[in-house]
């Protein structure tokens, strides 16, 4: 498929990173690993007094400076309540003034300590139950205040917004564009019919996504969360989902142990378990939009070569066949996520 060029990153050089650094009070001491991420622009940084740190240049033009102080203060918060977070540290912006988002020469960056850890063994029911209550625990905390500027994941919107984008660039093979918009548009108005069927649903604060990828265990401390690019608003249930893996059967027992640390912390609304398959098609739909919207980035034809064919969008047709079979209220029950749901996006659904 064809996109515009997208040179969002082209000035960040080696040499310009350590200069914004430099000019954000940091004092790297030249050491740099660029780590894996799409949406933004991280790299693992060594300081000259001897701390690590990751720095992050984020996309511009996908979220405002608001809603990146709200991210900020949100991890702030959960790290003072001693829910295990990654939080920014504060910096110098160009007015001398401190924040934990500084511009340097149009590009925006943001500084957390490095902290390393393995993935989570999710096969342990232990190790489920322990990360249910941190996930209670976040939630309490995301509880306590809504977010003012942050996007909502708690209707078929999100959806609707990337298959009207997808559309209206003629993203799609034009021999395949008419059964995946009329598959999707069946699908959107599933999901919607989903949330309107729980009223009163408690919503709050989230990490957003909350993939294995996305938290890290060390033998000491147990696990911990990163990268809360993504947090929004929405039901509990979103941070729960994307944790299943392999058949139904493991699913159902990995939520089962999720569920039991959970609810030994906070109260869960059963009634959410019925979103597992809107929210999964929902970010299906997403999922296409985000990467049609970077296609001009050079890194992701690179990454992601399979996107755009006519194979693909075929399959995205099959799937969505498939969900709209899974969203039928009989059949509301939680399932392992497919491999599309595993990818680490880094930021990837809400843009």
């Amino acid at each position: 498929m064809r996109a515009t060029p997208d040179l969002s990153f082209g000035e960040l050089t080696p040499e310009f990173m350590l200069d914004a650094l430099e000019a954000a009070g940091l004092r790297p001491d030249g050491r740099m690993l660029q780590l894996n991420s799409f949406e933004n622009r991280v790299l693992q940084v060594h300081l000259e007094d001897g701390r690590a740190a990751v720095a992050k240049f984020y996309r511009p033009g996908r979220w405002t400076d608001a809603q990146i102080l709200e991210e900020h203060a949100f991890a702030a918060e959960l790290a003072a309540a001693e829910v295990p977070v990654v939080a920014p540290w504060l910096l110098r912006d160009e007015t001398g003034q401190k924040s934990t988002l500084v511009h340097v020469a149009g590009q925006r960056l943001a500084v957390t300590p490095r902290q390393g850890g393995r993935g989570p063994e999710l096969e342990d029911p232990d190790v489920l139950r322990w990360i249910g209550r941190l996930l209670a625990r976040l939630h309490e905390v995301g509880r306590r205040q809504p977010f003012r500027h942050r996007v909502a994941w708690h209707s078929a919107e999100p959806a609707r917004a990337a298959r009207d984008w997808l559309l209206a660039h003629d993203a799609l093979p034009p021999e395949i564009a008419p059964a995946w918009a009329e598959v999707t548009a069946q699908c959107i108005a599933m999901i919607e019919a989903a949330f309107e069927a729980l009223p009163q649903l408690q919503l709050c604060r989230l990490h957003g996504d909350c993939h294995p990828g996305n938290i890290l265990w060390t033998p000491d401390a147990g696990p911990h969360f990163v990268d809360l690019d993504d947090a929004v608003t929405g039901p509990a249930v979103q941070d729960l989902w994307m944790l299943l893996s392999g058949d139904a059967d493991q699913a159902r027992q990995q939520l089962r142990a999720l569920l039991e640390g959970y609810e030994q912390i906070a109260d869960f609304d059963d009634r959410e378990l019925r979103l597992v398959e809107p929210l999964r098609t929902l970010r299906m739909i997403h999922y296409s939009a985000w990467l049609a919207r970077r296609w001009g980035d050079p890194a992701f034809p690179l990454a992601f070569p399979w996107f755009g064919t006519a194979n693909y969008w075929m399959d995205q047709v099959s799937l969505l066949r498939e969900q709209l079979r899974a969203m039928q209220p009989a059949d509301a029950r939680p399932q392992a996520p497919r491999l599309d749901d595993e990818v680490d996006f880094d930021g990837d659904g809400f843009a």
